[in-house]
């Protein structure tokens, strides 16, 4: 076993995902040092934090001795989310008891990009039940804490991913977004969470995931790890149902290239009705601020959403595919799931999936695809379009409450993610960076929506924030 110091977990917890690879490249660290780096961070830190809730490091140990180390991510430790993608070898519960003993027989499309660029795979990021909430706290696994301030919610569902970042267990991991779940722990843990255009990254070998409104990238900490992340994983395949723009570079040179002068737009005021926290919009104000000093134009410019009933339509929709997901769980296991499998808010939005018709489902997807279009209509004028991620600071643990057997009470409770679910409707690319932070100490982010394919702008301008709003000498005080 390599011996790691002090000084060299210093430069671990201090470097970025490709300063590591860089080490690694140039011969002056081995993919092995990192490995254990990263495990004595993930054992000193998680007994805590709860972010990692199963560790591999006998499978990384063996990944590390055969990695190619002219990868772009040359011997990088990653964690995958305990959602969806599927890595050989690997447990694949989806933080669901009905679950909990599958292991994974093939690699999905995502993960063998993963493992093509070099990524080690250290172990398995905390997620909520089936990735339905805004905060981490599932029942099988534990809640995961924020490593900013006790007793608050690292968000989700890819909170443990976000708090390993935040935290320096590991620079980059796994993350999707299904109505926020990069951007909203991205928010509250103070790093960087991309949601790319619609069909960017390829689902291969499921088909789709909420038509259209599931997503998959990372976390990380800074624009270029995201950037360079979305070189390794993006690409359509044939049969994909969405394929976007492809760009004339890669992404991490295009996030370093001077944007032009641009017209953005912002918002300030949610289209649901709820009120939005001062230090959340004196940071949105700051941000426009910033982008007047970097020679933008921005304008104010409100959206004219009814988010109350969106929300409602892409629920039932959502409870739909929810239940056929659950339909297909049930052959994998062998058995019918039943309410003791679940926690009850699951078991509420399978049995809505199954209670609605399919007329009712058709009527609501069609309602959905049409405010997709609207909302790409109203913001076509704008380069680029800035919102709070959220609209309030992270709730208290406990907050959104899945053993509550109601959803449309739970659902009631995500109204500070109003700024997040339309743009999984719309399919455009957006990022949350930590812009600011409350009086309190708690990260604050701002949301930077692109047009539909142009990730481009969003990681250019988001680089200029980078360095005018610089985030990279804050730590939480749970962290290495």
């Amino acid at each position: 076993m390599a011996e790691i110091t002090d000084s060299f977990l210093e430069t671990y917890t201090e470097s970025d995902a490709l300063d590591l690879a860089g080490l690694v490249q140039r011969g002056e660290v081995s993919p092995v040092e990192l490995v254990e780096a990263a495990i004595i961070m993930i054992e000193r830190l998680n007994p805590a934090l709860n972010a990692v809730i199963h560790r591999l490091y006998d499978m990384a140990r063996a990944s590390a001795e055969m990695v190619d180390r002219s990868a772009p991510f040359a011997g990088v430790p990653f964690l995958l989310k305990e959602l969806a993608s599927s890595w050989t070898g690997a447990p694949n519960t989806n933080s669901c008891s009905f679950l909990r003993d599958v292991v994974a027989d093939f690699d999905t499309e995502v993960v063998r990009r993963m493992k093509a660029a070099g990524l080690v795979l250290v172990g398995k990021s905390n997620a909520p039940e089936n990735g339905w909430s805004i905060t981490t706290e599932p029942k099988l696994y534990g809640a995961t804490k924020n490593p900013w301030k006790d007793g608050i919610t690292p968000g989700g569902s890819s909170g443990g991913a976000a708090v390993a970042i935040a935290s320096r267990m590991v620079p980059i991991a796994e993350a999707s977004d299904g109505a926020g779940s990069i951007r909203i722990p991205a928010s509250c843990c103070g790093i960087v969470g991309l949601k790319p255009s619609r069909g960017r990254v390829s689902l291969a070998p499921f088909g789709d995931y909420w038509y259209g409104g599931a997503y998959f990238l990372c976390c990380s900490r800074t624009v270029r790890d995201t950037s360079a992340y979305l070189d390794a994983v993006a690409g359509a395949l044939p049969g994909d149902p969405y394929t976007p723009p492809v760009p004339d570079g890669s992404w991490l040179s295009l996030s370093l290239r001077a944007p032009e002068r641009l017209r953005i737009g912002f918002t300030v005021t949610p289209p649901n009705g709820t009120a939005i926290d001062p230090e959340v919009k004196a940071t949105v104000l700051a941000t426009v601020a910033a982008l007047e000093r970097l020679g933008h134009d921005v304008e104010e410019h409100d959206m004219p959403l009814d988010a109350n009933a969106v929300w409602d339509t892409y629920t039932n929709m959502t409870c739909v595919q929810t239940a056929a997901t659950f339909g297909y769980y049930e052959t994998v296991i062998g058995r019918p799931v039943t309410q003791a499998d679940v926690e009850p808010v699951t078991w509420a939005i399978i049995e809505r999936g199954r209670a609605t018709s399919g007329i009712r489902h058709i009527s609501d997807v069609e309602t959905i695809r049409q405010v997709g279009r609207d909302i790409v209509g109203d913001l076509t004028s704008y380069d680029l379009f800035i919102t709070p991620t959220l609209t309030q600071l992270p709730r208290p643990l406990g907050y959104y409450d899945m053993s509550e057997p109601d959803i449309d009470r739970y659902n009631a409770k995500w109204t500070d993610a109003v700024f997040a679910f339309p743009f999984n409707i719309s399919g455009q690319p957006a990022i949350s960076l930590p812009l600011g932070w409350s009086d309190g100490g708690v990260p604050i982010g701002v949301q930077l929506v692109g047009r539909y394919g142009d990730e481009a702008t969003v990681l250019a301008v988001s680089t200029q924030l980078e360095r005018e709003l610089p985030w990279k000498h804050r730590r939480p005080k749970a962290s290495a």
